[in-house]
């Protein structure tokens, strides 16, 4: 592993206070940001701190987060620190695995440095700035021919334990959703998914596409005011509101038939369908939609790039680029839709619209007894005003 050195902020660069709240703490960053509230300070245990990850915590905009383990660890680029850093909020890296035993909603202080409760420390790090996280980048890019590496033998791996299921469809469960022929929606709560979902908003007005949610991505179909047909996952971030939202659930088990979600929905009156396989949630959901006979598969916030992959931390990952040739031609990737695309009014449109608007209402008018005579007083009353106009200044 890359040994990195970060420098500490001197007194005279910052605030002695860096950060002041209650605690809040949680081993899973994404648990922890559904109940984190601005002003908190986030105590995680978050090894390479991941893009999603960091802007769910910036979006809470709590006054400091705290990390037991290192957020570079310089396995590989990864950007999270540099989001958390960039919008403000002071980073206190390797903290210690004794912060993971504050009590939640403690107050505490980030002093220098130092994490204090009261006066007392309970936690020492670095505490981070820009310029040496970018530096750490730069170092952290060296690592990564060996995880390329990493990710070709798991793939290899991912292909021995899968080709009946990749190549042939054996294991594939029975649903009651009709998925043949049929446009398919895949929503992972991953980059830029609430932009490309409002961007794809007319696409699901007319095409009625099958949503599928995977995990989270059930809710974000939620928040964005539709209503998920398909839930698939290990449900560990789904919220109770999708689950009985009326959708068909597909719970994601171990290929031992190990499924950790399943007591969970069955506890809420839901029958699910299990699927046992290697991957990710997201390659299930691809693998459920091309196997059902799906003519299009769309893709909102599923990952693409090595270091996506790499964000998600699990050798799984390979994965999804053997599920992603095994879809083939049928999958369109909606992520960055919201970037190349935007709709942009001119000035100009805006002006020309309201005047074509005036004339056409002008036209309906004089078409008419009653509207003629209503433009003849407007114009009657429009002489009077230029004419006060021009005794008032001459």
């Amino acid at each position: 592993m890359v040994q990195m050195s970060i420098r500490l902020l001197s007194r005279r660069d910052r605030d002695p206070s860096d950060g002041s709240g209650p605690a809040r703490v949680d081993r899973r960053t994404k648990n922890l940001t559904k109940r984190l509230k601005p002003g908190d300070i986030a105590i995680i245990d978050h090894e390479d701190i991941d893009r999603v990850s960091a802007e769910a915590l910036v979006a809470c905009r709590p006054a400091a987060v705290v990390n037991a383990a290192a957020s570079i660890s310089g396995r590989y680029p990864n950007l999270g620190p540099e989001i958390i850093v960039s919008a403000g909020v002071p980073l206190l890296d390797r903290a210690g695995p004794d912060v993971m035993h504050i009590k939640e909603g403690a107050p505490l202080r980030l002093v220098d440095g130092r994490l204090l409760h009261g006066d007392e420390p309970v936690g020492d790090g670095t505490l981070l700035e820009p310029e040496a996280v970018q530096e750490a980048m730069t170092i952290a890019r060296a690592g990564l021919s060996a995880e390329i590496e990493a990710f070709a033998a798991n793939t290899m791996d991912y292909l021995r334990k899968e080709r009946e299921l990749l190549f042939d469809g054996v294991g594939v469960p029975d649903i009651t959703t009709d998925l043949d022929g049929r446009h398919v929606l895949i929503v992972v709560r991953g980059y830029h998914y609430k932009e490309d979902l409002e961007i794809l908003r007319s696409y699901i007005r007319e095409y009625k596409p099958i949503l599928i949610g995977v995990d989270g991505g059930a809710d974000a179909l939620i928040d964005a005011r539709h209503t998920p047909d398909l839930i698939v996952g290990d449900m560990d971030s789904v919220s109770d509101k999708a689950l009985r939202s009326g959708a068909e659930i597909v719970v994601h088990a171990y290929r031992d038939g190990r499924a950790p979600g399943l007591e969970r929905v069955r506890d809420l009156g839901v029958e699910p369908v299990v699927f046992p396989a290697t991957g990710t949630s997201e390659d299930v959901a691809m693998l459920l939609a091309d196997d059902k006979g799906a003519s299009l598969i769309v893709a909102v916030g599923t990952h693409v790039t090595l270091v996506e992959f790499l964000d998600k931390g699990r050798s799984g990952m390979a994965s999804t680029f053997l599920t992603r040739l095994r879809v083939g031609g049928k999958l369109v990737d909606a992520k960055g839709v919201s970037r190349l695309y935007r709709t942009r009014i001119s000035s100009f449109s805006v002006v020309l619209m309201l005047l074509v608007g005036i004339l056409a209402l002008g036209a309906a008018l004089w078409s008419t007894d009653g509207g003629r005579a209503m433009l003849e007083i407007f114009a009657a009353r429009l002489d009077d005003l230029w004419a006060l106009a021009r005794g008032v200044f001459p």
